[in-house]
């Protein structure tokens, strides 16, 4: 059955009905998870944080690997902030972190979305003229692609009045409207700001940050354990894709391939944050120092036993010793001999 919901058709079938539901059903168990399983949590927002960086500033055409951004966000020095790529990594880093911390105290309101752009392009002296305002010049979504081509999505909304009158309609929209679903309002949402393109530079990395925050304003706080971002990169091809095929029938599109294709992400995302769990549950028995070991190298496969000692702050002889146990316990694989040795989860 078609309806309408703002300026969008949506079908409201059996099939968006059964994502809805196994998305809550998930979020209905989360608390209990979130006090049992504390430290893993702690460890795996600081990988998911890592990620979600580096993967949003990729999509953009940044080419800084998540190594890269990690021993960047390590030591942030914005006096050697130097080259975009960097400057990008940082502000966005900085803009999630308030967002996860602040969440609760942000409201949804143009100020607010303003003041997030502005921390995302701080760090930016060419975007010094733009960041916190709304675009002077109408700009188009671009896809950048490795070999150095774009191409050219779908065009947006005017710059001046139109822009505005958007960006206050759907903020209008978002705050009234007390019937649709807010998981239904967090995938439009952050369809039609991509589709307004309010600011010069930086929708689309704000857009991915501020589903994030929409999700955790409405009490999905397991979204800052796994990357969104992570994901939406995984799947760059078919998220330009769906864009571009919902975009060619505005205005008032059937916005329903979005909205599958937000929630498949969102599922997979709990999907794999349910396997990190599981793994966390067979490891109960298992030393704090151990726990750690098995997550890391979870998220690093093919890590050395130098790598995990010096980045979990482990004593290299104390790592030397639990990793045989560890694969004693069928928990880890070693590859190789010697200096190339290596580890990956069994």
């Amino acid at each position: 059955m078609e309806n309408s919901v703002h300026k969008f058709k949506i079908d409201l079938d059996w099939k968006l009905i059964g994502q809805i539901s196994q998305i809550d059903r998930f979020d209905a168990s989360w608390s209990s998870i979130e006090k049992k399983e504390g430290q893993s949590l702690k460890q795996l927002k600081s990988i998911a944080t890592v990620k979600s960086v580096g993967a949003s500033t990729r999509i953009e055409g940044s080419n800084m690997s998540d190594e890269e951004v990690e021993v960047l966000l390590k030591e942030i020095d914005i006096t050697k902030l130097s080259d975009r790529d960097s400057q990008e990594v940082v502000g966005y880093f900085e803009t999630l972190d308030i967002i996860t911390e602040s969440f609760k105290d942000i409201e949804i309101k143009e100020n607010s979305i303003k003041n997030l752009h502005n921390i995302l392009m701080k760090h930016s002296n060419k975007d010094e003229w733009h960041k916190g305002d709304y675009k002077q010049h109408t700009n188009a979504v671009e896809a950048r692609y490795p070999d150095g081509k774009k191409q050219i999505i779908f065009q947006t909304t005017e710059a001046g009045f139109p822009t505005q009158d958007a960006m206050r309609a759907l903020i209008d929209w978002y705050s009234k409207d007390n019937v649709t679903h807010p998981l239904v309002k967090s995938a439009l949402f952050t369809y039609e700001f991509v589709s307004i393109h309010p600011f010069q530079d930086g929708n689309g990395r704000l857009s991915r940050l501020l589903s994030t925050f929409l999700l955790l304003k409405n009490g999905y706080t397991w979204i800052q354990y796994m990357s969104f971002e992570h994901e939406i990169e995984n799947r760059k091809s078919e998220y330009y894709r769906v864009l571009r095929s919902c975009q060619a029938h505005r205005p008032n599109e059937n916005v329903n391939e979005w909205v599958n294709f937000y929630f498949d992400a969102l599922k997979n995302i709990q999907d794999q944050l349910t396997k990190k769990l599981e793994q966390s549950g067979i490891e109960t028995q298992l030393s704090p120092r151990e726990k750690s070991i098995i997550l890391f190298i979870g998220n690093n496969p093919g890590s050395k036993s130098g790598d995990i000692a010096k980045k979990l702050g482990i004593p290299s002889p104390t790592v030397k010793r639990i990793l045989p146990e560890l694969i004693n316990k069928n928990l880890i694989e070693k590859h190789g001999t010697g200096p190339g040795t290596n580890y990956s989860i069994k």
